[in-house]
């Protein structure tokens, strides 16, 4: 009788996983290309896949699955953020204690928090590595300037919902660096104020207003920040991604090198001794997609299987992690009693650096001359290079190696007079501040790159080369300073060589 009971009992949990793989696949198991494809095109979700994939695009090491990853920690915060929803309460009275329960009441609510912390660094650090390898392969080129365009925009939202994160645990932690974050959103009143016209025109004053919906850091601001972390940027992110993976689709896959792509003639497209469906016959209207059936595998399962494969290696990463590393939670925000060193996010201290010399130009005027500039990247190289190829071979690589070391003395070098002898106010008392906005260690660092690539130009005749090399000082540069800013600046931001150098008070 008890045998009985569990023969069933194993009977109908087959039975549940079978109706439940039915209900994904929409058919049985796949025994046959057309099985799969089918798969593929009857599930709503499976569906933002191609039917077919080409091999090139599996590599490991050509992509290193890392728009998947970004993708999956993309998942992990809106599950974790959901489950965190129920819990937590938008005011300023009472976020703080909520965040207090969900740590330390609600059961596994510190390991969700822990999770959700993780997986938005995981995502910030993705989602960089990402447009890196788009850039050094030359995936940006025809016809994929749009989509390059799509993932400057999924850049900048990735920041903006990290960022707007920040605050809502209304700690010490979280509310000075919004106060730093706000405060250098509100730099153009440095050029107003040097100019007087602050009174008649404040753009600064302004997009600090719009951001906090205030004047200062309160109730105001945290409704604003939850509304946009937790419905505006979410949304508007998932939307972007979903273009974002259509026109991957459209423009034919992931780049590849010509090489990867064989004459017809080689591939015996079209043999005698087999039978074609008109699918496999007719030829598309774009170029791009049109490579014939039999240089490319099915999606199902060689595709999906390696992006479930990175899905669950996300998981585990920030499951990891959120198991050994607790989220901060410093003490409850208070406006009278600044923190010392404030700091902004880790992917704004570099940013923040450079404010130190500058509120503007550190603040607003470089990292809208980098965003604008990776922007017009797809439009001023017009080279028919090796798209899809790393560094488009030896000489990029080449490049790319003596951009990192020239980028790393010149950022070094500046930092290195700026923090031993001071700047320009410290040698010139008087000197006005109009001259401090247009020369300080972060536009000569600017000027400095750029006139690398403009001599790599020149040299090489070649805008990729040239932007190869720009790209790796403006990245090696982001590294170094948010590495300086991180680890090496303590209180009143004075550098100090480790945090045990400290003064005690």
């Amino acid at each position: 009788m008890a045998y009985n009971a569990t023969s069933a009992f194993w009977q109908n949990l087959q039975g549940v996983v079978r109706a439940v793989r039915e209900s994904i696949f929409r058919r049985g198991k796949a025994t046959s290309d057309r099985a799969r494809a089918q798969a593929i095109f009857q599930n709503f979700y499976w569906h933002i896949q191609s039917v077919r994939v080409h091999p090139h695009s599996l590599r490991p090491f050509y992509t290193w699955g890392l728009g998947v990853l970004t993708f999956s920690f993309f998942v992990i915060l809106v599950l974790t953020g959901i489950l965190l929803m129920v819990y937590y309460k938008p005011s300023v009275s009472l976020a703080y204690d909520s965040i207090k329960d969900i740590h330390y009441v609600v059961p596994t609510g510190r390991f969700m928090r822990n999770l959700h912390r993780w997986a938005a660094h995981g995502m910030v650090v993705g989602v960089i590595l990402h447009m890196a390898r788009v850039f050094y392969t030359g995936s940006y080129r025809k016809p994929r300037e749009f989509n390059w365009l799509l993932g400057m925009a999924l850049l900048v939202l990735t920041l903006g919902l990290s960022f707007t994160g920040y605050l809502l645990p209304w700690d010490q932690l979280g509310y000075w660096a919004i106060t730093i974050g706000s405060n250098i959103a509100g730099s153009p009143r440095e050029v107003t104020d040097t100019f007087g016209i602050t009174p008649y025109i404040d753009p600064g004053g302004l997009i600090r207003q719009v951001l906090l919906g205030a004047n200062s850091i309160g109730e105001e601001a945290l409704i604003r920040f939850y509304l946009l972390h937790v419905i505006v940027l979410p949304l508007v992110l998932s939307a972007i991604v979903g273009v974002h993976f259509w026109r991957i689709r459209k423009d034919g896959g992931l780049s590849r090198p010509a090489e990867a792509d064989p004459p017809l003639a080689e591939r015996d497209a079209f043999r005698a001794d087999k039978t074609y469906g008109l699918m496999a016959l007719v030829r598309g209207k774009t170029p791009a997609v049109d490579n014939g059936p039999d240089n490319t595998l099915p999606s199902w399962p060689h595709l999906l299987v390696a992006e479930l494969a990175v899905l669950m290696l996300a998981t585990a990463l920030s499951m990891a992690l959120a198991y050994h590393f607790d989220a901060p939670l410093k003490e409850p925000a208070n406006f009278a009693v600044p923190e010392n060193p404030a700091k902004a996010p880790w992917y704004f201290l570099g940013v923040q650096e450079l404010v130190s010399y500058s509120a503007f130009a550190g603040g607003m005027a470089i990292p809208a001359i980098c965003i604008l500039g990776l922007s017009l990247i797809p439009y001023l190289d017009r080279e028919a290079g090796k798209t899809g190829v790393w560094f488009d071979g030896k000489q990029g690589r080449r490049v790319a190696v003596g951009s990192l070391l020239y980028g790393t003395a010149i950022v070094v070098a500046m930092l290195v007079v700026a923090i031993r002898y001071g700047w320009l106010r410290e040698w010139f008392p008087d000197i006005p501040q109009w001259i401090i906005i247009l020369v300080n260690p972060g536009t000569v660092i600017v000027v400095a790159f750029a006139l690398w690539s403009l001599l790599v130009m020149k040299i090489k005749n070649s805008t990729r080369l040239a932007a190869i090399a720009l790209f790796t000082c403006f990245l090696v540069g982001f590294v170094i300073l948010t590495w300086v800013a991180t680890v090496h600046r303590g209180p009143n931001w004075d550098f100090f060589w480790s945090k045990s150098s400290w003064p005690t008070y």
